[in-house]
């Protein structure tokens, strides 16, 4: 049990291996993918901050009617006080009072949205500096991924090319080497043969009996005197 737990776990990290190694070779496909999402959650959110500003306006527009509504009844409320009508003044301020308990609520709505529209509002801000910066340093990064290709590319060249210039240099000392060696031989079997006829020659006058004369001090010296 123990050796089949061990196997799977092997298994298992030559995956994330592998899995690794096919992330770093599409590290920048990936990257631009992940930018696009990040711009496509930032349209969205443009979008949501949009409806939050319309519900917003909608909320701010209701606060100004009812309190154009509460400034009106105020106005039927005095009116019925200079009639002396007690209980239509009351019945009016009764309207007042439901009329400011629904701005209240307006108001506090609107409240809401403006805040979370401020909030979501930095948010973008923030997302779309991120979102530049984040598209600069990928141009830096690109940019720095094709010049290291580039390098490895001539770098591999230039290590074949060294590799054929050295077969060739080896093969250019061999061709010297044999060269050398024929005019070596050559030369060996030339001083052979010379060696060779001059000996037959000393055979043949030897055979004669002819010997070739020698040279002593004493006969040159002799010559000398004569002249």
């Amino acid at each position: 049990m123990n050796v089949w737990s061990k196997m799977i776990t092997a298994l298992r990290g030559g995956i994330n291996e592998a899995g690794e190694v096919i992330v770093d070779s599409q590290a920048l496909r990936i990257l631009d993918q992940e930018v696009r999402d990040a711009a496509e959650e930032l349209k969205q959110s443009k979008d949501s901050l949009a409806a939050i500003i319309a519900r917003q306006k909608v909320a701010e527009e209701r606060v100004s009617k009812i309190g154009e509504q509460i400034k009106e009844h105020e106005g039927y409320a005095v009116a019925a006080l200079e009639k002396d009508n007690e209980n239509l003044a009351l019945e009016v301020a009764e309207k007042i009072a439901a009329l400011e308990s629904k701005l209240d609520t307006e108001t506090a709505t609107a409240k809401g949205y403006e805040e979370s529209a401020d909030q979501l509002r930095a948010a973008i801000a923030d997302a779309e500096r991120d979102i530049q910066r984040i598209k600069q340093q990928i141009d830096t990064v690109k940019a720095t991924d094709s010049v290291q290709k580039a390098q490895a590319a001539v770098s591999e060249r230039h290590s074949g090319s060294d590799s054929k210039l050295r077969n060739a240099k080896e093969s250019l000392e061999r061709i010297k080497e044999r060269q050398e060696l024929r005019a070596a031989q050559t030369k060996a079997a030339r001083e052979i043969a010379n060696t060779s006829d001059d000996q037959t020659l000393a055979d043949k006058l030897s055979a004669e009996g002819i010997t070739p004369q020698s040279h002593n001090a004493k006969e040159i010296l002799e010559r000398l005197k004569s002249k």
